[in-house]
């Protein structure tokens, strides 16, 4: 061959050889392409499940020492975004564990699978997810599906009997009972509505627990052991959860915050301080009481069971008489008959409870007697998350005060804190709408909703105030600030 011919030879070989790499660099760089354009930026959906979370009882954790020892579990409540094709590493997984109040359960009333007015329904978790937030609500030791114990929740016998007579004197076989507060009511087994005939059958029955079910440093050991299962399960980036307590659950959130919490049962609150980004407290409960577990000079409840039926969940939405009227459309219809369906479907000795027609019991749910305390400004003025504190302006079952005392005992220091007052919403906040006039705005966007669109409700404004919370720690752009939305959604600063 000449060496022409050899020259055109080699030439073409090398033609080939780089027309091979380029197309398989090609290939390679289509295939990377196709790979990144097939993740999610946003959810395509969302997947609702329940876990459990088992344990020990620590002995010393529960005021009645036979719970000791005993094995016992948490049900945990997930709703968390789903990406059909991946979640794109550029996207941030967040995370948000929601503490339930003194009554209703975590999943009914963080769930709430009602229709909202403005389409979709009416769930916190659910547009938390759809935001992209894995969140997580259990019921606390004594709610809904998790354990109650033979001898604590599940037996009647342990629900109020009537109280003592002023000379302190029984006139009841079964005994007599004494209580600290009005929400942990006397003599429950007499109420031929709730317990005396079913199941009771007409006759009052002794206690096999004579203490209070739980302490708030019980609940604080729950809620320490949902933090760190939400941080495995959700692989939040930052590798912490954004912390909600809603009604008495701000007092358990509170004191799982306090770094100088001295029960030794649970050592390292910084550790567990550290594992929360933000906090957020919703319609919370605020005593101003002490910081550990003094005895009221009464002493405290003597039984460690209360009931309840589906009048007590609808005064959740409950506002002075003049504001009902105001307020139009802020039940949104529908909305307390299923959360109380919800409720009993988290039931299961409760539903053969209640009813004052033999035979036909009504179903009553149970929730645990406790004790208060760990709820303060001295613990409010410690803590150290970024904190938005939300409360409704008509809420009679936790006074507005409680928001204005939160905020202003928050530390001087603290230059991400944000309060939020809404009109219009009582302690059911969270589950509200509105309807007629008062809904369009004379002027500006309501917050949580659109442009020319009418407000929705309170419950589209907490939506909007916890995306953007959990998401950049704001409320509508703001990292620091008091602010007030008016009756048509529109927020403004407060002076």
């Amino acid at each position: 061959m000449s060496g022409t011919r050899r020259a055109l030879a080699r030439a073409a070989v090398t033609i080939l050889a780089v027309t091979a790499i380029t197309a398989a660099t090609s290939t390679a760089a289509v295939g990377r392409v196709s790979l990144t354009a097939a993740c999610d930026t946003v959810p395509t959906g969302v997947r609702a499940s329940d876990h459990w979370l088992p344990f020990t009882v620590p002995a010393g954790l529960m005021p009645d020492a036979q719970f000791d020892g005993l094995r016992a579990h948490l049900q945990v409540h997930r709703v968390r975004p789903v990406y059909a094709h991946g979640r794109c590493r550029s996207v941030p997984s967040r995370a948000a564990v929601l503490i339930h109040g003194r009554t209703v359960y975590g999943p009914p009333v963080f769930d709430l699978r009602q229709r909202a007015p403005e389409g979709g329904d009416l769930s916190v978790q659910r547009a938390l997810a759809r935001a992209g937030v894995d969140t997580f609500a259990p019921n606390l030791l004594g709610y809904g599906r998790s354990t109650r114990f033979a001898h604590g929740l599940d037996d009647p016998g342990n629900a109020s009997l009537p109280g003592y007579e002023p000379d302190g004197t029984c006139g009841y076989p079964a005994g007599c009972d004494r209580t600290h507060v009005a929400a942990f009511p006397l003599d429950q087994q007499g109420s031929p509505e709730l317990l005396f005939t079913h199941p009771l059958d007409g006759q009052r029955r002794s206690h096999s627990s004579h203490l209070r079910f739980a302490r708030v440093d019980t609940f604080v050991r729950d809620i320490r052991q949902v933090i760190d299962d939400a941080i495995a399960r959700a692989r939040p980036s930052d590798g912490r959860v954004t912390l909600v307590g809603y009604s008495a659950g701000g007092q358990h959130v509170a004191r799982t915050l306090y770094a100088a919490n001295p029960n030794p049962l649970l050592p390292q609150s910084d550790r567990y301080i550290a594992k929360v980004n933000r906090v957020v407290f919703l319609s919370s409960l605020f005593l101003n009481n002490s910081t550990e577990e003094p005895t009221p000079p009464t002493g405290w409840a003597t039984f460690p069971l209360r009931v309840y039926d589906a009048a007590d969940v609808a005064s959740t939405w409950q506002m002075p008489a003049e504001r009902e009227t105001a307020c139009t459309g802020h039940v949104v219809p529908g909305s307390p008959g299923r959360l109380w369906r919800q409720v009993l479907a988290e039931e299961s000795t409760g539903l053969r409870w209640g009813g004052d027609v033999p035979g036909h019991p009504t179903g009553l749910a149970r929730s645990p007697v406790f004790s208060s305390y760990g709820w303060n400004t001295a613990v409010a003025g410690q803590l150290t998350p970024p904190t938005l504190v939300l409360h409704g302006v008509e809420d009679t079952t936790s006074a507005v005060g409680n928001a204005d005392t939160i905020y202003g005992a928050l530390p001087p220091s603290m230059t991400n804190k944000i309060l939020v007052k809404v009109a219009c919403a009582s302690h059911a906040l969270l589950l509200e709408g509105c309807a007629g006039p008062r809904c369009t705005p004379s002027s500006g966007i309501p917050y949580g909703g659109r442009p020319h669109v009418p407000w929705a409700g309170p419950h589209a404004t907490l939506r909007a105030a916890l995306v953007e919370w959990i998401r950049n720690g704001t409320v509508n752009g703001a990292s620091t600030g008091r602010f007030l939305v008016n009756e048509s959604g529109v927020l403004s600063p407060l002076p």
